[in-house]
């Protein structure tokens, strides 16, 4: 239900069997990640750590309050990306994504062609009338991202973010409506 492919690449729901390949995603990542995945980072930082994290977030995506999704490449069999559905507000109903891809993926424009064909999973699937993203302005390759995907910027949240050095910044805020 919850699966998208393309080329060699799905997009699944996140499942606890990816514990191991999933820590192993955001720990080689992990510096990168640090500023803007605060969450993320901070409860990965062993095995254990990840797995009642991974556990928290599957039960999210059971009661409906948030999405993990991961971006695997079939030819490894294993998750090269991720990408959340969170903050939904199922009144509107309007949701945010975040996604990161693995480094030695990213620039080649997989993640464009993934994040593409999510948001129009989020508008078909789940009747998603609106969908944003927060991005700091220094984030070059999330700013063309959301461009290249259709969403405008609406604006800069002034001190919306707390970075994992204790920083409070500023966010742009992306927006997408469904047409």
């Amino acid at each position: 239900m919850h699966q998208m492919n393309f080329e060699k690449y799905t997009v699944r729901l996140l499942e606890i069997n990816d514990l191991e390949v999933y820590f192993k995603l955001v720990d080689r990542n992990r510096k990168r990640l640090e500023d803007f995945f605060t969450k993320t980072v901070s409860r990965t930082k062993t095995v254990e750590d990840t797995a009642l994290f991974l556990n928290e977030l599957i039960k999210k995506s059971q009661e409906k309050t948030y999405y993990p999704f991961v971006v695997v490449d079939i030819e490894v069999n294993a998750p090269v990306g991720f990408i959340d559905i969170k903050n939904i507000d199922w009144a509107i109903p309007k949701a945010e994504l975040g996604c990161f891809m693995d480094e030695k993926y990213s620039g080649q424009g997989i993640t464009t062609k993934v994040f593409s064909l999510f948001v129009d999973y989020c508008f078909n699937h789940f009747g998603f009338e609106k969908l944003c993203l927060r991005t700091h302005h220094s984030n070059k390759q999330a700013r063309q991202l959301a461009e290249k995907c259709g969403f405008e910027v609406e604006g800069t949240i002034r001190k919306d973010h707390k970075t994992t050095s204790g920083e409070i910044v500023d966010l742009m805020y992306y927006g997408k409506i469904r047409w």
